[in-house]
């Protein structure tokens, strides 16, 4: 594993600056305007913790944030608890009807320096077969990009989580990026938050099997889990291929596939291990209603085993399994599991490195691969656990450049007193 010293070697002097810009005396650039596109925004929503801090600073009390400045916002639902409106009026940030007047503050033409769409909650139609919520990702990101095709400029874009419920329209997204020359960013903030031990995978290492055990729902925490997997095994030797075949095991499934080799209950003890949990009598207190482990075989012939393993764990963690009898990684992926959530600033300061720089520094092909991975993952859970092929997953890149929050030595931090 690489320690400090190694650690910033491999990082460029630009990047350190963005990371930590007071420790190293690096100039910020300009504020950029930018546009918040979401689906519901109240407290603790994706729109607080995201939005809020460009508005407000890191820790949701005025000081200091990122060099972003909100200029403008589209709320498609209001709710009961809705906070946009008390917040649009204490920062000034006018909220509009439509997508097209929020990028362009009702005008001719584009206003505005990037564009952030959280299509994350929200009352909208479910998928009766994999019983995942059709949250409007590419309509948003369509409505986006359709005002960039009218006024003949593009911004960058970042899309929250992963880009679809459903793989056509994720690699539709993908595709249209692409061919406009779109600068975009999609994800979450499981791969730049705190990780114990502060440890990194050298890229071109021998990987043979990560492991990560997770909770939450099967889709929505079932894209942190399969993230955080992949921010790790792109880094192996070869870089990133693609996925040979996916297979879920429901719990009625799990034990004949642990018989069978599928996942190993000792890396599903050194994951657990890592985040201070136990794997005792995983059979009685695994909830058989929730629960599901994902097995996807790469092209390389590497392996990737999701558990979600609700009743177990309240962390997310991995145990990864080198070739060639070298020591395995057991890793803590430690969130903030209170307001102000500030795993999310470490992804809102990759933002405003990408939004300045408008070159992508964690790959759009990461979260297509993960979105596919997801999307046959559920179905094969809702359907008894088939097995899928999965051709249109053959897909290469290379691996992430931002550094994770304490990839530097930085202590997690104290709570925020209000």
């Amino acid at each position: 594993m690489l320690d400090r010293r190694r650690a910033l070697q491999t990082l460029s002097a630009s990047s350190l600056a963005w990371l930590a810009p007071t420790a190293f005396g690096a100039p910020r650039r300009n504020i950029l305007r930018v546009a918040g596109i979401g689906t519901q925004y109240f407290k603790n929503s994706h729109c607080d913790v995201i939005l809020t801090k460009i508005m407000e600073g890191w820790d949701h009390l005025g000081f200091e944030g990122p060099k972003l400045e909100l200029v403008s916002m589209y709320v498609e639902q209001k709710t009961d608890n809705d906070i946009s409106s008390s917040k649009s009026t204490a920062n000034q940030v006018s909220i509009y009807n439509s997508i097209e007047e929020a990028l362009t503050l009702g005008t001719d033409d584009l206003q505005c320096d990037a564009v952030l769409s959280i299509a994350e909650h929200g009352n909208y139609e479910i998928d009766p077969v994999a019983h995942q919520r059709k949250y409007p990702r590419r309509r948003f990101f369509d409505a986006i990009a359709d005002v960039f095709q009218k006024t003949g400029k593009v911004v960058p874009i970042f899309n929250d989580k992963h880009l679809s419920w459903n793989w056509k329209d994720a690699k539709a997204m993908y595709d249209r990026a692409r061919a406009m020359k779109i600068p975009m960013q999609a994800g979450s903030s499981l791969p730049f938050t705190w990780r114990y031990p502060n440890a990194t995978i050298p890229v071109g290492s021998k990987i043979n099997t990560i492991t990560g055990v997770a909770f939450g729902g099967l889709e929505s925490y079932g894209f942190h889990a399969l993230e955080t997997i992949q921010c790790l095994m792109e880094r192996r030797k070869g870089g990133e291929t693609g996925v040979k075949s996916i297979q879920a095991y429901p719990y009625d499934q799990m034990w004949k596939a642990e018989k069978e080799g599928r996942w190993s209950r000792q890396a599903v003890t050194n994951a657990l291990m890592a985040a201070g949990k136990s794997a005792d009598d995983l059979e009685s207190r695994l909830h058989k209603e929730n629960s599901s482990i994902y097995v996807i075989d790469y092209l390389d012939g590497t392996k990737a085993v999701c558990c979600m393993f609700n009743g177990i764990t309240d962390e997310m963690s991995v145990a990864v399994e080198f070739e060639e009898n070298r020591k395995p990684l057991n890793q803590w992926f430690k969130m903030e599991l209170t307001y102000p959530y500030r795993h999310f600033e470490q992804l809102v300061r990759g933002l405003d490195h990408f939004f300045h720089t408008g070159k992508e520094h964690t790959p759009l092909e990461r979260t297509l691969l993960t979105t596919g991975i997801l999307t046959r993952s559920i179905r094969s859970h809702f359907t008894g656990g088939r097995k899928y092929a999965t051709p249109e997953l053959a897909i290469k890149y290379r691996p992430g450049k931002w550094p994770f929050a304490n990839q530097l030595e930085e202590n997690f931090p104290e709570p925020v007193k209000y």
